[in-house]
Formats: structure tokens, C-alpha cells, sequence
């Protein structure tokens, strides 16, 4: 039961940090700093980043959710 976790809690580590560094990628196809006002460059990384963080959260809880309820199915069709 432990070592289920302990996956469970490994993967969701793993996939979060590896859609927020796709997500990372991906942004950086964005100019911000040409988006915002001029001398607003600190301002224009750290949107940069909270969007990252963000986006890359929301992707990976939806792999997430959705492995979990891939897993589930067997159960639908258990004769317990």
C-alpha cells in the first residue's frame, strides 16, 4: 500500500515538473516584455513564470486525473 503511494506521489512529482519545463518551452515562443509597457522586464519574467507554473500545473493534474481514471476502469467490470 506504501509503495503505491510512494509511486503515486513519484509520478505526479515527475509530471509536474516535466509539463511546467514543456510549458516553459513552449512560452518561450512569447515576447512579454513587447506585450507589456517599456522598462517592465521584471515584471514581463515574473508573468513568465507564475504562467508556466500554472499552465504546466493544470496540463499535468489533467494527465494526472486521467491516468488515475485509466487505472480505475478495471473495476468497472469486476464481478466483486
Amino acid at each position: 500500500m506504501f509503495s503505491t503511494m510512494g509511486q503515486q506521489a513519484l509520478t505526479g512529482i515527475i509530471a509536474h515538473l516535466f509539463f511546467i519545463a514543456v510549458t516553459w518551452w513552449a512560452l518561450q515562443a512569447l515576447h512579454f516584455d513587447k506585450i507589456l509597457r517599456s522598462n517592465s522586464v521584471i515584471k514581463a519574467r515574473v508573468l513568465y513564470i507564475l504562467l508556466t507554473v500554472a499552465i504546466g500545473s493544470v496540463v499535468s493534474n489533467f494527465f494526472l486525473d486521467y491516468l488515475g481514471f485509466a487505472n480505475q476502469l478495471p473495476y468497472m467490470f469486476s464481478d466483486d
